[in-house]
């Protein structure tokens, strides 16, 4: 495994992390958002990362209702010691709605201590906004995240899905320690950002770095998804016409540099993006423990910076730079 120093939080991170999102699971509204796996897959896959030096999990209340939270208080049961806890506050389920926001002072504080529950521990590593709460001045969240330093509940405070004036905002109330923009070779509409934040001492956990998966070479034809899964919705652009043909001719590139090094062509995507400077770790998924296994398996090796430069240069050819995933309306 490598691994990145935080400025900071002064902290030596993966520069693996698993992103848990889909292992939440369904929602109250039954979207099974990255198909179906056990938990005890889950579980496997979380042993076999932190067996292999992978010392980040990132989660959030908002992923699966709380399960996914509660499956990483599971998944880190005797392992505490070995990893960093990143999760979020901000953005709640809620029984009629996908998800609300509430950032509020009273609000994140209650949202910390029932994470700490969840997670069966007395502090969080990393703690986020999840995004930006427009009826709730950042003045008064970000109080809430310093009272939570000082108590020794979260040790380092993040912004995920802010902008570049809404971290500056964020700033003046309190110390900004890292961001969670999403990030790929397919979209880096944040990097000007993200470079930003690297001169001011914030490093980058970036997510989506596979792509919803379309970056692991696994899908050569434009597959159908369960009806509730997120790539229908979030990731719905990948997987339409005309972008797909062109990710297809992105891969055939991607294809030559894989079997040079006689690798898979996931591992090619992990390996570009995480050795990007201004990235400090990359947000990948795993269900189950063979896909870890492979994630894990990318940091055996590296990209040449003409090989690098050759992935770049064909994407940025194609016009498959500035593709942000959004939620469909």
């Amino acid at each position: 495994m490598r691994y990145k120093h935080f400025k900071n939080a002064d902290v030596r991170v993966s520069v693996l992390g698993l992103g848990s999102w889909g292992n939440g699971g369904a929602d109250a509204q039954g979207n099974n958002f990255y198909g179906r796996f056990t938990e005890e897959d889950c579980l496997k896959a979380m042993d076999v990362l932190i067996g292999e030096g992978v010392n980040l999990i990132d989660t959030a209340p908002a992923y699966g209702w709380g399960s996914s939270e509660r499956l990483v208080g599971r998944g880190v049961k005797g392992k505490r010691d070995k990893v960093l806890i990143s999760t979020k506050c901000g953005l709640l389920p809620d029984p009629e709605e996908e998800c609300i926001n509430s950032a509020s002072y009273p609000s994140v504080i209650r949202q910390c201590e029932e994470s700490l529950k969840n997670l069966q521990t007395d502090y969080i590593d990393f703690y986020f906004i999840h995004e930006p709460d427009r009826e709730t001045p950042i003045e008064e969240t970000m109080g809430a995240l310093e009272e939570l330093r000082r108590q020794g509940k979260i040790r380092f405070t993040g912004l995920s899905n802010f902008t570049k004036e809404e971290t500056e905002e964020a700033m003046k109330y309190g110390r900004i320690d890292v961001i969670q923009p999403s990030f790929s070779l397919l979209n880096q509409t944040n990097k000007e950002m993200i470079l930003w934040a690297k001169e001011q001492g914030i490093d980058t956990m970036s997510y989506g770095t596979l792509g919803g998966g379309i970056l692991s070479g696994i899908y050569r034809h434009i597959p159908e998804f369960e009806e509730n899964d997120i790539r229908n919705n979030f990731y719905s652009l990948y997987y339409r016409e005309p972008v797909f043909s062109n990710i297809m001719k992105l891969l055939e590139t991607m294809d030559d540099i894989a079997k040079a090094h006689n690798r898979p062509v996931s591992q090619v995507a992990v390996n570009w993006s995480t050795q990007q400077p201004y990235i400090g770790t990359a947000l990948i998924g795993a269900h189950n423990a063979g896909k870890a296994k492979r994630n894990c398996e990318a940091f055996e090796w590296t990209l040449t910076d003409d090989e690098i430069s050759r992935i770049s240069l064909e994407a940025e050819r194609l016009g498959l730079t500035m593709l942000e995933p959004s939620w469909d309306e």
